[in-house]
């Protein structure tokens, strides 16, 4: 059974959910923690990677014509978070959206059987609105529950 196209409106609606989100919110509420470590600006950051990881993906995939799994474990969000909190919210959230824009468009063209692979393999690489959704509902929570 092919490829439910279903990912394409889901993944733009949690672009625009970002980016909603970051023209909201002042530079103030950016810094808004959410859990213990992270603040709205590391969500952005933290989006922007995976996503960009997900395009690493499909351009190593095409190129081989078979499905390319990095190999990069969980604890690469804890290595990662010093970076991300040396980047100013603002330019986290610009990456975050233009890295969801360039992928969104990139699994739209992708070839549909390459594409199936990866879906196969793990929906959230292609359904990339399920990883979004997961932590703007996290920021979303943090900002309520200082009344932001």
């Amino acid at each position: 059974m092919p490829l439910s196209q279903s990912y394409i409106e889901l993944n733009r609606s949690s672009r625009e959910r970002m980016r909603a989100l970051a023209e909201r919110l002042t530079d103030e509420q950016m810094q808004t923690k959410v859990g213990e470590h992270w603040t709205v600006g590391v969500v952005f950051a933290h989006l922007a990677w995976w996503d960009r990881r997900v395009l690493y993906a499909l351009g190593m995939t095409e190129k081989n014509g078979t499905l390319f799994i990095p190999e990069i474990d969980v604890f690469v969000n804890d290595l990662s978070l010093p970076l991300w909190l040396a980047v100013p919210p603002r330019v986290a959230a610009r990456i975050a959206i233009e890295t969801s824009e360039a992928l969104d468009k990139r699994l739209v063209e992708f070839p549909p059987g390459l594409l199936e692979e990866m879906y196969n393999y793990n929906k959230r690489w292609v359904i990339r609105a399920l990883h979004r959704n997961e932590h703007l509902d996290e920021a979303d929570t943090a900002l309520k529950s200082i009344g932001k």
